[in-house]
């Protein structure tokens, strides 16, 4: 007997990971969009991202983006790329603009600014709630960067540092990194990173036994795998609290309330892991997000709840009747694709191997 053929191994490997990918960054959006409805869309009509997500547009993009530079320039600070990232969102939000402008175009260049596809995407240009901790730090953008950081804990310093689990382990540290660019808080930092390592276990986790499986164990024992990869203390004792909480009394609102009390990183972290336990299997995303809505701050438990069922699940789990009508669905799912094509391919090419797609450079300019 043939034993199997690695081509295709090869192909239904990347092929699951393009769905997962898919699936975390249309899941965080749908999750930021149900959490500021409470739970309940209208029947009809867009969806509106909330900022969070348009956030976490630009950390995928700045990533992107800054490994591009890696690659043609040999040398690179992602944190400064991806700051850059932010500062085009604030300068599209109308926030600081001329001071954006003498912080980043500092010659005459001849080419636009902001620049990069992303800049193009006139959902991104909307105001779609605040992120007061953000602004703030890129308010003080001509400043030194280890100065800018305000010391809130927010939860945006996670919720737009998720999609970053795709890049690998390796890069676990970075979304730290990322966090703490603009919330100096420790626990701010400690928590997008412990939420870096759970969502890699989701995205790699095995596929489901058939057609029927409806992946409730897949889902647990990624979660469970992701909470024994975390170091010892430092939070690990809270998200180990709310797994045995979901095995326990899975579905309780107090139980919820007490993970989830607040609009902090930590908060939105473990009110999304004790939802996403509680709600496993693929058939229950649209009632693990509306439950994850419930939360004080539903916004941002919501995201961190469709950001580890997405991952886990793939993108063909998520309610179609919600992803079609999103406003940020193609943006999101591009970024998705895209950021899989630069770590597989390098479209780009780099200093030494001619580009297989000449605009990709264009598309993501590396600073």
């Amino acid at each position: 007997m043939a034993g199997p053929d690695p081509q295709k191994e090869y192909q239904r490997r990347v092929a699951r990971m393009e769905s997962r990918t898919r699936g975390l960054m249309l899941g965080l959006a749908l999750g930021d969009t149900l959490g500021a409805l409470r739970g309940r869309p209208p029947a009809a009509g867009p969806l509106r991202a909330g900022a969070g997500t348009q956030l976490a547009c630009f950390t995928t993009e700045g990533l992107i983006r800054a490994m591009v530079r890696g690659q043609h320039k040999g040398v690179c600070h992602p944190p400064g790329v991806v700051l850059h990232a932010y500062c085009r969102w604030a300068a599209l939000q109308g926030i600081e603009v001329e001071r954006m402008r003498r912080r980043w175009v500092s010659y005459p260049t001849g080419r636009p600014w902001p620049d990069g596809w992303l800049a193009g995407v006139p959902a991104l240009a909307e105001r779609r709630g605040s992120a007061p901790a953000t602004v703030a730090a890129l308010s003080r953008i001509e400043d030194p960067h280890s100065r800018i950081a305000t010391g809130s804990r927010g939860c945006h310093a996670l919720v737009r540092t998720l999609p970053v689990a795709v890049a690998g382990p390796h890069w676990t540290e970075q979304a730290g990194e990322f966090a703490a660019l603009t919330h100096g808080d420790p626990a701010a930092r400690s928590a997008a990173e412990r939420a870096a390592v759970l969502l890699q276990h989701c995205l790699t986790a095995p596929g489901p036994d058939g057609p029927g499986d409806r992946g409730e164990g897949i889902a647990r024992e990624a979660l469970e795998k992701g909470l024994a990869a975390l170091p010892a203390g430092d939070g690990r004792e809270g998200a180990a609290t709310a797994l045995r909480y979901a095995a326990e009394q899975p579905g309780r609102r107090d139980l919820l309330a007490r993970l989830a009390p607040d609009a902090t990183a930590p908060s939105a972290l473990l009110g999304g892991l004790y939802t996403a336990a509680s709600f496993p299997g693929r058939d229950r995303f649209r009632a693990a997000l509306e439950f994850a809505a419930g939360a004080p701050d539903g916004g941002s438990a919501a995201c961190v709840t469709g950001a580890l069922l997405g991952a886990v699940h793939g993108a063909e789990a998520l309610p179609a009747d919600l992803v079609s009508r999103h406003e940020l669905a193609w943006a999101l799912d591009t970024l998705a694709r895209d950021l899989l094509a630069q770590i597989e391919d390098s479209p780009s090419g780099s200093e030494y191997i001619r580009a297989w797609d000449p605009h990709w450079w264009d598309r993501y300019p590396g600073w």
